[in-house]
């Protein structure tokens, strides 16, 4: 690791600390995986075999699709998401809300199927939340979502599959 790579991490992560409560969209979450479920590892080859190239890039080199690009963000009806990679329960569509966001956005999760981990991409850090079962990337998750939870779990759509109830 590069001196200023490692610099500039440590600042934002003296920054993280910080921050009292949830302030400037940093929820602070411990999410742990349902007991008993299993890890899918899989070999970047067979995970390029299995996914598009934009599921992908998502996935599995945390991309970020366009705003307002997937055709899940104005999915209304009755049914659960899953992940694209291994088809595990993150949400159910009554979860879901219109963020304004253009991305689907939930304000919460089926337990134990999401783990989260800081995102120092962006000058800002950031909640990055993954599949609990094969570890693919999701979303962002913010504290501007609306009750019971005040949270906003922020999806890539190419990361999910709706399953009509």
């Amino acid at each position: 690791m590069k001196r200023r790579h490692f610099l500039g991490l440590a600042g934002a992560t003296g920054a993280v600390a910080l921050l009292p409560g949830a302030a400037f969209g940093f929820p602070r979450l411990s999410l742990e995986a349902a007991p008993g479920l299993e890890r899918l590892e899989l070999s970047r080859d067979a995970w390029r075999e299995r996914l598009t190239p934009a599921q992908y890039e998502i996935l599995r080199d945390h991309g970020t699709e366009p705003p307002w690009s997937s055709p899940l963000d104005k999915e209304w009806r009755e049914g659960e998401y899953r992940c694209a990679g291994c088809d595990l329960r993150l949400f159910e569509s009554a979860m879901k809300y219109d963020s304004g966001t253009g991305w689907p956005s939930f304000f919460d999760h089926v337990e134990g199927h999401l783990l989260s981990q800081l995102d120092f991409s962006l000058v800002w850090p950031r909640v990055e939340y993954h599949c609990a079962r094969c570890g693919g990337h999701q979303g962002h998750v913010f504290s501007d979502g609306p009750e019971p939870t005040g949270l906003r779990w922020c999806n890539n759509g190419l990361a999910l599959t709706f399953y009509p109830a």
